[in-house]
């Protein structure tokens, strides 16, 4: 284990401090253009159930040749990135993604300790149902993040001092995320596996810090248009009008 990944889920499991996860990033905000075409998903086919995994470790909804391509780094524990999914997937998907003018691609960003034992779950199932599942974490992440923060601190004590592979099992085991998977249409079997491969939280901990390093990306959730950083931006509201003025 890096002493990256030994700090990220230390720190994370003993604190759990859910405040500031939305600093955002540092650079140019995003350019205004004209309007661009719906473009209509090959025939029987939606591009809103359309999930690709892509090279650079996110899952990409909708047209991949989208004129209008939104990627957020997001954290799957913050409260602020909770907050733009319950108020923004909806309309972001009905009324662009489906148009075909828009692309959405989510890329995990590490910031509490538990986001690597849930990534790992929410990805465990591949591209297919993977926004069916974040979105259903988001709507109960309350719950099962409210699990975790409720334990007795020597619980907690205990899970700092195991491997990161015994980490996550313990902390979706607390949690329930592990079955929450399960009852989902992941396999208990694959979930555990998913838990234990040590290529997965060094694959997020890489993630992470490349967006830190290439990006400038701070917090979560942190969002691109076309490859230009929306600054200052966290919420639905002050996104959609964004994506207007990109042309959709």
């Amino acid at each position: 284990m890096t002493m990256t990944m030994n700090k990220i889920l230390v720190a994370g499991v003993a604190l759990l401090a859910l405040a500031a996860c939305n600093s955002g990033a540092n650079n140019s905000s995003v350019a205004s253009s004209g309007p661009v075409a719906a473009v209509a998903p090959p025939a029987g086919t939606e591009w809103v159930t359309t999930v690709a995994a892509t090279p650079e470790g996110g899952f990409l909804m909708g047209n991949p040749n989208a004129p209008i391509k939104l990627m957020e780094y997001g954290s799957v524990t913050c409260p602020t990135c909770q907050a733009f999914a319950i108020q923004g997937m909806e309309p972001l998907k009905q009324k662009y993604v489906a148009t075909g003018k828009v692309s959405y691609e989510f890329r995990s960003f590490l910031i509490h300790g538990p986001d690597v034992m849930a990534s790992s779950l929410l990805q465990c199932g591949g591209a297919g149902p993977f926004f069916a599942l974040l979105e259903a974490s988001y709507n109960n992440l309350n719950d099962w993040q409210g699990k975790i923060m409720a334990a007795p601190q020597a619980d907690l004590q205990r899970i700092q001092s195991l491997p990161v592979a015994a980490q996550n099992v313990e902390l979706a085991r607390l949690s329930g995320l592990d079955q929450f998977v399960v009852q989902r249409g992941v396999g208990s079997e694959a979930a555990q596996k998913c838990l234990t491969d040590p290529a997965t939280p060094e694959k997020l901990v890489k993630q992470r810090d490349r967006a830190t390093t290439e990006f400038g990306v701070n917090g979560t959730p942190t969002f691109f248009i076309n490859g230009s950083v929306v600054s200052n931006v966290s919420s639905w509201k002050d996104l959609e009008p964004m994506l207007r003025a990109a042309g959709a």
